[in-house]
């Protein structure tokens, strides 16, 4: 694993003046060096100064640049400053205002979901869909060492022979059956892509990959501590590197890193806990929660009057009624006034709007069973709750429906059915390293639950026909449930690609009659 500091954000007469200095000398040689380069204090290139400045807006009655220019002239001032309003006042939002760019490669898919739970940082992550993949894969502290190494590492390679085959074999019926789009160089590209998009189900959750991140300083220190308390050696690991990195540009910022014993020690109790309840109460096996792909969507609740809530804050919103009153008004209303009020508050949205805040009231909650493939897809939705269980191959395995066409399906059930028995024998000695036996066609439970505005936006990125044919197929059953219980407040959930059509008027009409 690599952690590297890839930038953080400098207060901008700092930045001026490398500039001026880079412009005069032509060169930026320490020879022809400008003064106004060379008076500058080798500490104050911190955020630091930054957070300290705007955590005496609210107190001091100086101009704003006048406090950043303060700030950079005296860092130590500023760093106690820091010190005293995050961390003796507990206005940790001052933290917010120092934001790190951080390059993170070799690391597990696995350790980058736990990396990725930090739901107010930002991500971009190396694609397994656009791009081809060698032998990259590590073997975790759980299992490096052990005597189960030497199947690990056969399971791996008999993962990466199954994605290169069904790569191939893809490839080539693409350029057989549909010879014309191949021909074409945006034809051939889509089709390699899907070739690659399909082949990676094969992959392990041991696989690596690369993610640039973005966090403020309060974020960071969030997920490292979070990190600390991971059951995966790999997630503890980064976040030591995280905290070493970060720490030295901002000691002032970055302190409470320790793992907390409410995120260490109550998984386990709740666990040991929840195993003595089920012992006093057996499940019945005939109504066992194993899935082997059957449904995999199902919508456990929504707001009850969800619709009417809407209403009721749309018309509050726009009036000086209070809410009893605005909800009486809403309630009161024909079906014809309630769609009405409806389609004016959506009638001049674009598929670039996010719907107006009052959509937040009506909410939904989803339990979803999704594959590692779909999953790295939907934890994008960071507005969204999403609570996760483990990978469980009782789950069963999504199968990409383009293994038939190359006759990959039986091999790649096979491939999976031996990952998952390796898995249970890694689980049996050390739990946190038997998912890293798992490929990413898998299977987990979630809940999901996302408010109208937020599924609507879901419904615009994951139904469109661009979308990544797993995680589209699971979006369109959601929106239908979604709709059914809350037709007129989810009628403009649809893909980019097919938005216009549905925001006609005439169309709004005939989806809630």
């Amino acid at each position: 694993m690599k952690v590297i500091l890839a930038g953080y954000n400098l207060d901008q007469r700092i930045i001026a003046s490398v500039r001026e200095s880079l412009l005069e000398s032509g060169t930026g040689t320490s020879e022809n060096r400008s003064s106004s380069l060379q008076s500058i204090d080798p500490e104050a290139l911190s955020p630091e100064t930054l957070s300290a400045a705007y955590a005496r807006i609210s107190r001091d009655p100086k101009p704003i640049p006048e406090l950043r220019a303060e700030s950079v002239t005296n860092v130590a001032k500023a760093r106690r400053s820091n010190e005293t309003i995050v961390f003796g006042f507990g206005h940790a939002s001052v933290a917010e205002h120092a934001v790190f760019n951080l390059d993170i490669l070799d690391i597990s898919r696995l350790a980058l979901e736990a990396l990725e739970a930090s739901r107010l940082g930002s991500y971009t992550e190396k694609s397994q869909r656009y791009i081809l993949l060698a032998e990259d894969y590590i073997v975790p502290k759980e299992i490096s060492g052990s005597s189960l190494e030497g199947d690990f590492r056969k399971m791996i390679a008999r993962q990466q022979a199954g994605y290169t085959a069904t790569y191939q074999a893809l490839e080539q019926y693409y350029q057989t059956e549909h010879a014309d789009e191949w021909s074409t160089k945006g034809g051939r590209r889509e089709m390699k892509n899907a070739a690659k998009e399909d082949a990676r189900y094969y992959l392990g959750l041991a696989t690596t990959g690369q993610v640039g991140v973005t966090m403020n300083a309060r974020t960071l220190e969030g997920t490292i501590r979070r990190l600390a308390a991971d059951p995966l050696a790999e997630a503890r690991d980064l976040g030591e590197r995280l905290h070493e990195i970060c720490s030295k540009i901002a000691p002032s910022l970055i302190r409470y890193t320790d793992a907390a014993p409410y995120r260490c020690q109550t998984p386990i109790d709740l666990q040991k806990m929840l195993t003595q309840l089920r012992a006093g109460s057996p499940i019945d096996p005939a109504s066992a929660t194993t899935n082997p792909e059957g449904d995999s969507v199902r919508l456990i609740s929504s707001t009850p009057d969800g619709e009417e809530e809407v209403l009721a804050a749309i018309i509050h919103g726009h009036s000086n009624l209070d809410w009893s009153e605005a909800k009486r008004l809403a309630r009161e209303l024909s079906e014809e006034q309630r769609e009405a009020l409806m389609r004016e508050s959506l009638s001049r949205a674009t598929v670039h709007d996010s719907l107006m805040r009052q959509f937040e009231l009506a909410e939904f909650t989803f339990e979803l069973i999704v594959s590692a493939s779909c999953f790295a897809q939907l934890k994008r939705h960071r507005l969204a709750t999403l609570l996760c269980q483990s990978y469980d191959p009782t789950l069963g395995v999504t199968v990409p429906p383009s293994f038939d066409l190359v006759g990959q399906s039986q091999d790649f059930r096979d491939c999976c059915n031996a990952s998952a028995e390796l898995y249970r024998k890694i689980d049996a000695t050390t739990p946190a390293g038997a998912t890293y036996a798992l490929t990413n066609g898998h299977r987990r439970r979630v809940v999901f639950k996302a408010n109208a505005r937020e599924l609507v936006h879901f419904s615009r990125l994951r139904l469109d026909s661009h979308a990544q044919w797993d995680i589209r197929a699971l979006a369109e059953e959601m929106i239908t449930q979604a709709k059914r219980a809350m037709p007129t407040v989810m009628m403009l959930a649809a893909g980019k690609d097919t938005f216009d059509g549905i925001h006609q008027p005439s169309s709004l009409v005939n989806q809630t009659t």
